[in-house]
Order: structure tokens, then sequence, then C-alpha cells
């Protein structure tokens, strides 16, 4: 009888922890999925470290240093993407602290949920800290924009961020993890 008492209380405690770590979709590799937190829910994103091995890496680096934690999404346009990652200045004209990256453009075409790489306007190896969603295929984008990553689940929440250019007071990261790392 105290076995049985122990082994429920041990699973008592222990449900926290289980009920805590995040499921993933099959495949995915922790080390290189994010799980970003709104206040419209979670959007978890495959990092491509596979075509963009340099950006999927600042991308971790950043998460990790809590970077892009309550950085708003500041240009939303409906029908084309959500942009976000300017945790200096949080409207669209910040970076990190770290240089800009070199292109490292795909053959990965730009259709819903892909995330890319911005970079300021038509200069090539300007992306450092910011990136956006695709709601919808864009193909002028093919080949000009470094893709990073997919939306693997969250796309409703995605939907869900307040439009605008810039956006009055915008939807934010509320919290954003490598999955590797989650609590």
């Amino acid at each position: 009888m105290i076995r049985i008492l122990a082994v429920a209380a041990a699973l008592i405690c222990a449900l926290p922890a289980f009920a805590q770590a995040p499921k993933l979709p099959a495949g995915l590799d922790p080390q290189n999925t994010v799980l970003l937190d709104t206040k419209h829910g979670r959007i978890v994103i495959k990092l491509r470290n596979d075509i963009a091995p340099k950006h999927a890496e600042r991308i971790k680096q950043l998460t990790r240093e809590g970077f892009y934690n309550n950085v708003p999404f500041h240009r939303v346009i409906a029908g084309f993407m959500a942009q976000t990652g300017d945790g200096q200045n949080g409207n669209g004209t910040g970076g990190s602290k770290y240089p800009n990256l070199p292109q490292e453009f795909s053959n990965v075409p730009f259709r819903r949920g892909v995330v890319g790489m911005a970079r300021r306007g038509d200069s090539v190896n300007t992306a450092n800290s910011q990136w956006f969603i695709m709601f919808t295929e864009n193909s002028s984008l093919n080949g000009q924009y470094t893709v990073i990553g997919e939306v693997v689940s969250g796309m409703e929440a995605v939907d869900k961020i307040k439009k605008g250019e810039p956006v009055a007071d915008p939807d934010r990261i509320v919290k954003i993890q490598v999955a590797a790392d989650a609590k």
C-alpha cells in the first residue's frame, strides 16, 4: 500500500513537468524549431537550417537571448505578410547588436506559412533580426529574400494578428523559445 501511494505521489508531482513539455508535430528537430506564443495562440516554426544556416542560427541566437520577447508585429499587410523582429526600436527601423547577414537565397517559393528574412529595401546582405510570415503566396519574393522557415502549426493565430502599416497598438510576441529549450 505504501508503494502504491509513493508511486501515485510521484506521478502527481511529475504531471506539471509533463504538461509543460511542448508537443511538436512529428518529424521536427527541437533544435531547429521555435515556439512563438501570441495572445491568439502558439505558432510553431520549423527553421530551414538546410537552406539558410546563418539566418536560422541568428534567429535561434536572438531567441535564446530573449531579444524577440514582447516585440511587436509592426508591419502586417492583409493578403501579404506579418513582419516582426525589431527588438531594438519596435517599428521596423532597428536590428540587433550583431552584424548583418549575407543573403542565403534558395529555390523555396514564398507561399502561405513561409517565413522570410526582412532586409533594408533593395539592399541585399542587410538582413539582421527582422522576419515575416506569409499570409498567401507571393512569387515576386522568390529568389529575392531568404527563406528561413515555415509555419508547421498555428497559422490560425497568424491570421488573427492585427493588421496595419504601421499597426496601431500592435500585437506582440508574448514569448518565443527554441523548442529544445522550452519549459
